[in-house]
């Protein structure tokens, strides 16, 4: 915003500035004209003391139960909770003198409280109660706001980490909220300590101080006021500074250390004892894993036949979205691969435990919620997240703000304090240990909430898109920390993530959804060699895929016209035309010519294609030409516009058509729309049958045959 926009905002604010202090500055002139010598002292004194100790017994009682009431009101959505939240509000739009009114009905002489328990009104205790009643709302809003400003996230995690609902109350949300609650609590006492209207009406005797200031005023006069509010403003100004007073944060250095190879496996001390998330293994101590370890049954340390099946079935609705998934997953290292939006996250709270499926249905509804999570033969199902046993890293980390890096470790039900020394060394945090979340970076915060998560013994850790807020040479190297890692843990890791790419470094079995329903489960490379559909192979990032159907005794048809030859054996176990085929080739098998003569254009497995724009694969360009209706991609590399030109160039001098064609064969590649050639082997086509969502479990064995005849 401009200076010139601002000048108008800047104006505004003074004129209220100066109004309201002038009446304080008015004052300071009447000083010294002041009637001092007739202040009654003793007076004054038991009358400021009944005010101080009011105020502070009313705020005491207003924490005690203003601060749960805010922190309902901020969590609950329900509507006789946010018909209480209007209601205990009103107090702060009533007239003082009517909110005596209404405790005088309550607690006067003749009412039936009164009648009980005489003596409420006209007493220490009379002014008390209406202290409370009109200063209340003051800390049940402050306490709304700042629970309500706070991530409920925070909490889940607090949760999975082995603490109950009272103790993230205590240790989470009260301390990340304490700098609203303690301005609302010095607001309340400031309130109830010039309470004046009620306090006359309920409580006239003993005097507080603003009772006593209106009864000198009225027998002494303005002359007597200013040795009455000489220590009432000295009061109100140092509470009104201690609510404004913030700790200044000292911006610290940050330093983001690179994870090699000699920080991130560090020998283990020969006298800590091994546990089941250690970072090294009983039966290796010293084994560092191989980042590209290809499969688990092969990672050090690691035992394959003690690796707990995982067994989760779902079917939970929120609004119109439905999430039914029923999956048994056998090896160590899972993923669930979707994009945004297909319940990957809804999937990984309810294996933690912090999504309750709703009530079910009344009988006849057609739909009915539940989650079962079974992990060897124990059913986790009735478990709370606290006795689940696992470790939770969600999108944003959820590192408590106010924690430093060792709180962040200590927290932990159960954490051991030489396995998070270990995992601080082991994932090169050693040094931040008295950082706050605040001074670390991206990749620190991420490793900080991974040692978190593996500071105590735990059976399932759940990643929720751990690298999604990082820069690609972040989230490639953190990648290979986390692959190192899993091969020398002994839990299962359940990984949440939309890149296929890294569902294939870090999983052994994925689980692809879509809009809340299972497309495919099963072994990673079985899903990446042979997806079930064209929505799976999307969403797996594979090229060079398409649809088909069979038309000859080894031709399939896959559109624009386009029929390609395969291997007979690839397709004899096709009846006829009505199953439906998936086709495969690999990018390596597709060559690109720019000509042919035509004894070379009516070879078997050669096909007219024209050319399309290069795409651009990790940083490596990829000849792209169509074919019919698909789009085909070559790892042969395009030329470049020198070669385009060399080749019109010899176009215009007249050159053979097979001459170009074998000086130019795979060498250059055409203008968008041109025409060219593609040649593909027969045998590198691989072709197996499309499944429905309900067909993934496993192929028929006619398929696997033919996978087999193909592969040899």
């Amino acid at each position: 915003m401009s200076r010139r926009n601002a000048a108008p905002l800047g104006w505004l604010a003074l004129l209220l500035a100066a109004y309201l202090c002038a009446p304080l500055l008015s004052a300071l002139p009447q000083i010294g004209t002041s009637d001092w010598r007739g202040m009654d002292v003793p007076t004054l004194g038991r009358a400021l003391l009944v005010s101080v100790a009011s105020a502070s017994v009313a705020t005491v009682l207003i924490g005690l139960g203003g601060i749960p009431l805010g922190y309902l009101l901020a969590r609950s959505r329900s509507r006789a909770l946010g018909v209480l939240g209007f209601v205990v509000q009103l107090p702060l739009a009533l007239p003082p003198l009517a909110s005596g009114v209404l405790l005088l009905f309550l607690f006067g002489p003749y009412s039936p409280v009164g009648l009980i328990a005489p003596g409420l009104t006209d007493s220490f205790t009379g002014i008390v109660l209406a202290q409370v009643f009109v200063a209340a709302p003051f800390l049940i809003v402050a306490a709304r706001s700042g629970f309500g400003a706070l991530d409920p996230g925070l909490e889940d995690v607090a949760a999975t980490l082995g603490h109950g609902p009272w103790r993230c109350f205590i240790s989470i949300s009260l301390p990340l909220a304490w700098a609203t609650i303690r301005a609302g609590l010095l607001l309340s006492w400031l309130r109830g300590f010039g309470e004046f209207g009620a306090t006359v009406m309920v409580a006239y005797h003993p005097y507080s101080l603003p009772v006593y200031t209106y009864v000198a005023f009225g027998s002494q006069g303005l002359p007597a006021m200013m040795p009455l509010l000489v220590p009432t403003l000295a009061i109100a100004i140092a509470v009104a500074l201690l609510a404004s007073w913030r700790r200044r944060i000292t911006p610290q250095h940050i330093d983001d250390n690179a994870l090699t190879a000699a920080s991130l496996l560090v020998p283990r001390p020969a006298s800590f004892p091994p546990t089941s998330s250690s970072p090294a293994s009983p039966a290796s101590p010293a084994s560092p894993a191989s980042p590209a370890s290809p499969a688990f049954d092969a990672q050090p340390g690691v035992d394959a036949s003690a690796t707990p099946s995982l067994r989760l079935r779902v079917r939970h609705q929120l609004g119109e979205f439905n999430l039914d998934i029923d999956w048994h997953a056998r090896s160590r290292r899972l993923a669930i691969l979707g994009a945004s939006g297909s319940g990957k996250s809804m999937t990984l709270r309810l294996l933690a435990g912090l999504t309750e499926p709703p009530p079910q249905h009344s009988a006849g509804a057609a739909h009915t919620s539940f989650c079962s999570l079974i992990m060897g033969e124990e059913s986790l199902s009735a478990l709370g997240p606290a006795a689940r046993e696992l470790g939770y890293v969600p999108q944003d980390y959820g590192l408590f703000p106010h924690m430093t890096v060792a709180e962040q470790l200590a927290f932990p039900v159960g954490a051991q304090a030489a396995l998070a020394r270990d995992w601080l060394l082991h994932l090169g945090l050693s040094g931040l240990e008295a950082r706050k979340p605040a001074a670390l970076s991206l990749g620190q915060r991420q490793r900080v909430a991974l040692a978190r998560a593996l500071v105590r013994p735990c059976r399932l850790i759940l990643l929720d898109e751990p690298f999604s807020a990082l820069d690609t040479p972040r989230r490639r190297q953190l990648r290979q920390t986390l692959r190192a890692l899993q091969n020398e843990l002994s839990a299962t890791t359940i990984l949440v993530t939309h890149d296929p790419d890294e569902a294939a470094l870090l999983a052994d079995e994925i689980l692809v959804l879509d809009q809340g329903q299972v497309l495919q489960a099963g072994k990673t490379a079985a899903l990446f060699s042979r997806p079930a559909s064209l929505q799976v192979a999307a969403l797996l990032g594979i090229t060079n895929l398409g649809a088909g159907r069979k038309c000859a005794h080894a031709r399939i048809a896959i559109g624009g016209g386009v029929e390609l030859n395969v291997d007979p054996a690839a397709i004899e176990w096709v009846p006829d035309e009505t199953v439906p085929l998936l086709w495969r080739i690999d990018p390596g098998a597709v060559r690109v010519m720019d000509s042919l003569d035509v004894a070379q254009q009516t070879a078997p497995g050669v096909y007219p294609a024209c050319w399309c724009e290069p795409t651009l694969s990790a940083g490596v360009w990829l000849t792209t030409v169509s074919l019919g209706d698909m789009v085909l991609r070559s790892t042969q590399p395009p030329g470049d516009r020198s070669d385009r030109s060399e080749r019109s160039n010899r176009e215009n001098q007249g050159s053979t058509e097979g001459e170009s064609g074998s000086e130019r064969g795979g060498v250059s590649n055409g203008s968008p729309g041109d025409r060219c050639w593609v040649s593909i082997a027969p045998q590198a086509i691989d072709v197996w049958r499309a499944h429905g969502p309900r067909e993934t479990q496993g192929p028929p064995a006619q398929l696997r045959r033919g996978a087999a005849v193909s592969a040899a």
